[in-house]
């Protein structure tokens, strides 16, 4: 593997470098290789599920409560190496670093959440129902589990997953991405530091063998997924057909309506930061504007300043507003549906193709990208580009943006920016469409809400995070008893506690 770091898995508690293949990792701002990530065979994802499966049955019998002390102690450490995480996004991922300090921060929001656990995790009870038969339900943890996350949010994302999953009494794996993966090993030893017992929470690195390995593995119970459409597709379909238990996060192609009585400097900030932040690589940016009624001329109006103005450099410098893509292969597959969009006759305002930053000649830079007279024929509507490039599509009235937005087969986020309150009300009640948002341009939810599109933008039956998760991660199970008379046990004086 070279003399660069080797990124490892980490299985009971320990780092293994182990595995007859490897992949690079890039510094997106320079073009850099910085280290090699292990990839993991059969036998290292048997040796991470083996380790799960050995510490299940003591920790699923820990109370909630316990369980809770250690997020407790997750979040307290989370805290203290909130800079440096940030810092190895900023460096593997490329993102700006004041866009990754935010990516923490909402990571963190979740364990935050799934501190709760003791209360999240009360039940119902219902007594006498009948014949001195009381009826009540738990919710007990299903074994272990597995997340598979996408590169473009290598802390939050994996923190949808893994206190969710282990405040419910599960044991689980992460496979991250490859592009960018030194922060799961960062986060997995905060975990064991936080007072995780070895082997509660794995992590196996590695490529669609690893996918593979984990979905097919007789043990793994529930499969977490974030990602592309297809991918989602495909895990939803491999564990559903083995009986397991699916939450597949898919694509996206959200759109923003700007109505004729918007505040049209707000819209136009909105979407400048929704449209090309984090170079548009996440999966709630907004890449298409739907003008309605008149307002594409002077919305564009306000938009070519606005690009103009923005910053694009290594993501490490405190001045800049959008940094890199995350791969050479990733730069050109964005600029290849930029010629998409010029062939098929869209109208290119701004062009972000061979876009090159003083002294980072060789960074996988894409500069803001504007076109207008987008039609939903177009390669560069229909399908999700995760770059920085920003459609504009006009449509004569606010029914024709509804009825677009309806047809289109993503349904994750979307927002309409207006003043009319009748026109809200409806948008948000018609728009078919998991994720809304009303002069908000990325309707993230917070952590005690849940996340999730429709459509082909989610697999399964559960939203990520908040209550969906505590569902997702737990079985339910009702309980109907009767008892006869009995004896009492006698007094008891001591102050009662929670064990």
């Amino acid at each position: 593997m070279s003399d660069t770091p080797v990124v490892g898995h980490y299985i009971d508690g320990q780092v293994h470098t182990q595995g007859e293949r490897s992949s690079p990792v890039f510094n997106p701002a320079t073009g850099e290789v910085q280290a090699q990530v292990a990839l993991a065979s059969l036998q290292t994802v048997e040796q991470a599920v083996a380790s799960a499966r050995r510490a299940f049955p003591a920790w699923s019998e820990q109370s909630a409560l316990r369980r809770s002390r250690v997020m407790f102690k997750f979040k307290e450490l989370l805290d203290r190496h909130h800079q440096e995480l940030a810092q190895i996004i900023t460096r593997e991922h490329g993102k700006v670093l004041s866009d990754a300090m935010g990516e923490v921060t909402r990571g963190i929001e979740i364990v935050e959440y799934a501190c709760g656990a003791p209360s999240l995790l009360k039940t119902d009870f219902s007594d006498n129902i009948g014949g001195g038969i009381d009826n009540w339900n738990l919710r007990q943890p299903l074994g272990v589990c597995a997340g598979v996350t996408p590169f473009n949010f290598p802390v939050m994302v994996p923190l949808w997953m893994i206190p969710m999953a282990l405040v419910t009494g599960n044991c689980f794996i992460l496979k991250p991405s490859e592009r960018d993966p030194s922060a799961s090993l960062l986060m997995a030893r905060l975990l064991t530091e936080a007072g995780l017992p070895d082997g509660v929470f794995n992590v196996v690195q590695g490529d669609k063998a690893a996918v593979d390995g984990l979905l097919q593995h007789p043990d793994i119970e529930a499969i977490s997924f974030v990602g592309s459409t297809p991918i989602a597709e495909y895990i939803h379909q491999q564990a559903s057909a083995r009986g397991k238990r699916v939450q597949a996060l898919g694509g996206a192609k959200n759109h923003m309506i700007v109505m004729p009585d918007a505040d049209l400097d707000l819209a136009a900030d909105a979407l400048i930061g929704a449209a090309f932040g984090s170079a548009g690589e996440r999966c709630m940016a907004i890449s298409i504007a739907v003008a309605v009624g008149e307002v594409g001329d002077a919305l564009i109006a306000k938009l070519l300043p606005r690009i103009d103005r923005l910053k694009v450099g290594n993501g490490m410098q405190g001045d800049s507003d959008m940094g890199p893509l995350v791969t050479a292969q990733h730069k050109a597959k964005v600029e290849g549906f930029i010629d998409q969009g010029v062939a098929q006759g869209a109208q290119l305002l701004v062009d972000g193709r061979q876009f090159k930053v003083p002294g980072a000649e060789q960074g996988f830079f894409v500069g803001a990208t504007l076109f207008d007279g987008v039609t939903p024929q177009m390669s560069i509507y229909q399908e999700e580009i995760f770059g920085p490039v920003l459609g504009i599509v006009r449509v004569a009235d606010f029914a024709s943006a509804v009825a677009l937005i309806n047809a289109h087969e993503f349904g994750n986020g979307v927002s309409c920016f207006t003043r009319d309150g009748g026109v809200a009300r409806a948008f948000a009640r018609t728009i078919k469409v998991g994720m809304v948002g009303i002069n908000v341009p990325i309707p993230v939810p917070m952590a005690w809400h849940s996340f999730g599109g429709w459509k082909r933008s989610l697999f399964g039956d559960h939203h990520a995070y908040g209550e969906e998760g505590m569902r997702f991660y737990s079985r339910y199970k009702s309980v109907m008893q009767r008892w006869p008379d009995s004896i009492a046990k006698g007094p008891e004086f001591s102050m009662p506690t929670a064990q």
